[in-house]
């Protein structure tokens, strides 16, 4: 979205038009994760933000503290959550603190900055977002290369008429079964560069 003013204001008027609902939401699912997992509640790690700036990114918990892998530490609990992508969502608080957008690319990890290409790194010059194109054309089912050429196809095309579609979509993976991808619980492969860089 050229505007980066309009995107702020939709950000944060959607927000504001259901803070009742969306409060309720995180309070009961607090709740659940408390009673299903225990404390502490949120998962906050940093991640890499606009123009590659660390925020701490804020999620709920999905796994146990103790365990030998990360799949043996994931519950069933957090596998529901992260199926529907409810997991995602007090990272509207970081929306609200103007570290992220409700669209926008994933914020990935640090250490991924120095692996980027010039046209990887595009992904960058916008605030990264809960969902994206990429995540309601494929999240984990797609490789590392099409997730970014999602990415940059909003960076340079985003409108508000698109975050809209994108927010309905990811609305209604939500609440409903249908076109929630079977893998979504996977553990993806780490990214570790691209060989030829992409002009």
């Amino acid at each position: 979205m050229k505007n980066k003013f309009l995107k702020i204001l939709f950000d944060l008027s959607v927000i504001i038009i259901f803070s009742p609902i969306i409060i309720i939401i995180l309070l009961i699912l607090s709740l659940l994760v408390y009673f299903n997992i225990g404390f502490p509640i949120f998962f906050i790690q940093k991640r890499s933000g606009i123009n590659g700036i660390p925020f701490n990114l804020i999620k709920f918990r999905t796994m146990h503290i103790n365990g030998k892998s990360d799949q043996e530490r994931l519950t069933s609990f957090g596998s529901f959550l992260r199926k529907h992508s409810l997991d995602e969502l007090p990272e509207l608080i970081n929306v609200f603190k103007g570290e992220m957008s409700l669209v926008g690319p994933r914020p990935l990890f640090l250490e991924y900055n120095n692996l980027y290409d010039d046209y990887q790194r595009q992904r960058l010059l916008i605030k990264p977002g809960i969902t994206g194109l990429a995540q309601i054309y494929g999240r984990n089912n797609i490789t590392w290369e099409e997730k970014f050429a999602l990415d940059i196809n909003y960076v340079n095309n985003s409108n508000i008429f698109m975050d809209i579609k994108i927010l309905l979509i990811s609305f209604f993976r939500i609440i409903s079964d249908k076109n929630v991808y079977d893998n979504e619980n996977k553990f993806v492969d780490k990214f570790k560069g691209t060989k030829s860089s992409k002009k």
